[in-house]
């Protein structure tokens, strides 16, 4: 047992009246400890439950992502030659299980048009359960579950589309979802993750989805705290990067260089002819045909929600000026096969790489 985890767990869980915040350094240490396995498993359970009820605050999602960054993987960055800045999807680890998700046609249709993306997560994940973004991608033939991260950052290079893959590229985070099952709650890690960069620089884009409003104020602090200037908040799908096309898209854009730094955007789908209702998720096998489908240029009903993700995202990366013109852009990288040449492309470097 570890007493000075003890002491962290004691400050945070003393009751309403005398709890106390972890300082940003105490919080990375306590995350090193959980992540090293130095505290207990009871400790463990006990720090993430209490955390969950307590909710954690920017200095401490802060603290907590410092020791992500020192212990995870970093694909580097910094000598890529692409014209823009690397996006980071971030996407709830446990999935979708009501609502079908773009995200990986979102990521296909940026990688085309030459934005580096890097997505992340893990299996099928409690307490949801929901589809996962690896088992999509398999499901359109590419597997980066069994590539190395030299793999990765090579792919990144080469393609520009990479994935850090939990059990694989960060197995001490990933031996941690273990509790989320045991506590029956999303513990606050589901937050990190959402801000999470896996890089060796904060000189990218990252994308944070989310569903209660209280939690983009976490995240814009965390951000400032942690010297990330370029980030988009999306009150999304499910709590994913995705733009509802039932409702007017709640988005955050936060830029350096540029006044004012933080832009509140609210986006109707409709004055776009890109609303209607939110399409269901039936099944993973019923959802990749229907991407498959749209990769071969045969429209359905989940071209319009690709078509509106994907040109957003166009417009928000800087590769179109306007949003009319980048949902046109992201229709004729659809329709015209380059997103489908992109996808083989992919798929072709990540079996060499298995090879």
């Amino acid at each position: 047992m570890s007493n000075i985890f003890r002491e962290y767990l004691k400050k945070i869980g003393s009751g309403v009246h005398t709890s106390k915040d972890l300082t940003r350094a105490e919080a990375a240490d306590a995350m090193k400890m959980m992540l090293l396995a130095e505290a207990t498993p009871a400790q463990i359970g006990a720090f993430l439950m209490v955390h969950r009820i307590k909710r954690p605050i920017p200095q401490e999602l802060a603290g907590m992502l410092d020791t992500y960054a020192e212990l995870g993987p970093k694909l580097n960055i910094n000598n890529l030659t692409f014209d823009y800045p690397v996006t980071v999807l971030g996407t709830p680890y446990d999935g979708r299980s009501r609502t079908a998700p773009v995200t990986t046609l979102t990521a296909l249709i940026l990688a085309t048009a030459g934005v580096p993306i890097i997505l992340h997560g893990g299996d099928r994940m409690p307490t949801k359960y929901g589809l996962p973004l690896i088992t999509i991608l398999q499901g359109l033939g590419v597997d980066f579950s069994q590539l190395s991260l030299t793999d990765s950052q090579q792919l990144l290079e080469k393609t520009g589309l990479t994935f850090i893959y939990l059990p694989r590229h960060f197995p001490l985070a990933n031996q941690l979802v273990a509790y989320r099952e045991q506590i029956g709650k999303r513990p606050p890690l589901a937050t990190l993750e959402l801000m999470w960069a896996p890089c060796s620089s904060n000189q990218v884009h990252i994308v944070s989805g989310f569903v209660h409003p209280p939690t983009e104020t976490f995240f814009r602090e965390t951000f400032q705290l942690r010297d990330f200037a370029n980030f988009t908040t999306v009150k999304g799908l499910e709590g994913s990067c995705d733009l509802p096309q039932s409702r007017t898209a709640i988005i955050g854009i936060n830029q350096p260089h540029r006044e004012p730094q933080w832009e509140r955007l609210h986006l109707h789908p409709q004055d776009y002819h890109l609303g209607g209702k939110d399409i269901p998720l039936i099944s993973a096998a019923q959802l990749i045909d229907q991407m498959q489908q749209i990769l071969q240029g045969t429209p359905n009903d989940l071209m319009d929600l690709a078509i509106y993700n994907g040109g957003f995202y166009l417009w928000r990366c800087g590769v179109c000026q306007d949003l009319s013109t980048a949902f046109t852009q992201a229709k004729t990288l659809l329709t015209e096969g380059q997103v489908a040449q992109k996808l083989q492309e992919i798929s072709a470097s990540v079996t060499l790489h298995r090879s």
